[in-house]
């Protein structure tokens, strides 16, 4: 069972789903990859999350591009064109019968090697493409989720760059090893200069005074969902801005809220123990006003920009 902001509630017909390995369908049980993976044995990948809804997945394209990109940062051809992966997407829900409330995990690692070293030239072979679809319906806290600081800063582009969706993951997952422990549902990490950056597995955004903050986006993967608020808050008239602020700015937030494809808007009830409200009127409803308003605009995009083929 995953917590906080990728809570779920069990389906017991995810026993029996078909998974996509290469050109393969197999049963949950029999879908298995080499040892020998790049992305087994180095985390040596790409990735995206999908959603299905209602036959279509919202903002396929922007999903697929960061997902070329990230190959070829990577320097590794993902052995499809995107026509041809996007058929292959919705043949395995198909196979399924999905056509709603699932959660797709797209893999592409560099391939097999022919012995476990880093080095890319010792790939054999194509890339190795694992299509995982899953009916998850999310499952958000009623007050909403707990945030704990991390001390584990978001590295610079010249370190391990944020913006590369790789299956190395290890610094988040460290933050969110601390936020466990300290009894929070997910980490917010800050940047280099302590400035606040993103969290863990969602990107964070706050209220003060009418106007909607986040991060500067440096030092943070290029969210698709943290895009599309942007642009509908924009669209709507509302003041968004895209700085440095501290935790400062943070504590004296009249909201909070996360987003990510899995649960959209989640909204965020306190960080490192501070309640979110106004520090003259106090804490105001979960979710608040912004962000309640924010995840209705959020919901009108995603009829208006879902692809079905």
């Amino acid at each position: 069972m995953a917590y906080g902001v990728h809570a779920y509630a069990d389906d017991p017909r995810n026993a029996s789903i078909l998974i996509a390995v290469n050109d393969q369908l197999m049963p949950r049980d029999k879908a298995v990859v080499s040892v020998f993976d790049s992305g087994f044995v180095l985390g040596d990948g790409v990735w995206e999350g999908l959603r299905l809804h209602e036959g279509g997945i919202p903002f396929l394209w922007a999903h697929l591009e960061r997902l070329y990109e990230g190959a070829k940062t990577l320097d590794f051809s993902v052995g499809l064109t995107p026509d041809v992966l996007v058929k292959r997407i919705f043949d395995c829900l198909a196979a399924n019968g999905m056509t709603d409330g699932v959660h797709i995990r797209l893999m592409v690692t560099r391939g097999i090697k022919a012995t476990p070293y880093q080095d890319p030239r010792v790939t054999i072979g194509d890339a190795t493409i694992v299509i995982i679809p899953e009916y998850k319906a999310p499952s958000p806290k009623p007050d909403g989720i707990s945030l704990f600081t991390s001390t584990i800063r978001r590295t610079a582009p010249d370190m391990q760059d944020q913006k590369l969706n790789s299956h190395s993951k290890l610094n988040c997952i460290q933050a969110c090893i601390q936020a466990a422990k300290a009894g929070a549902d997910e980490a917010l990490m800050l940047d280099p200069q302590g400035f606040v950056a993103t969290c863990n597995s969602t990107h964070f955004f706050i209220v003060r005074r009418g106007e909607v903050w986040t991060s500067t986006g440096d030092y943070c993967l290029g969210g698709i969902t943290r895009g599309n608020i942007i642009r509908v808050a924009e669209a709507a008239g509302i003041t968004v801005r895209q700085k440095n602020f501290s935790l400062t700015d943070v504590y004296g937030a009249d909201e909070a809220f996360v987003t990510g494809t899995f649960a959209g808007l989640t909204s965020v009830r306190e960080v490192d123990g501070r309640r979110m409200g106004h520090p003259l009127k106090g804490p105001g409803p979960i979710p608040g006003e912004m962000t309640a308003r924010l995840a209705g605009l959020y919901r009108e995009l995603i009829e208006a920009e879902t692809f079905r083929p």
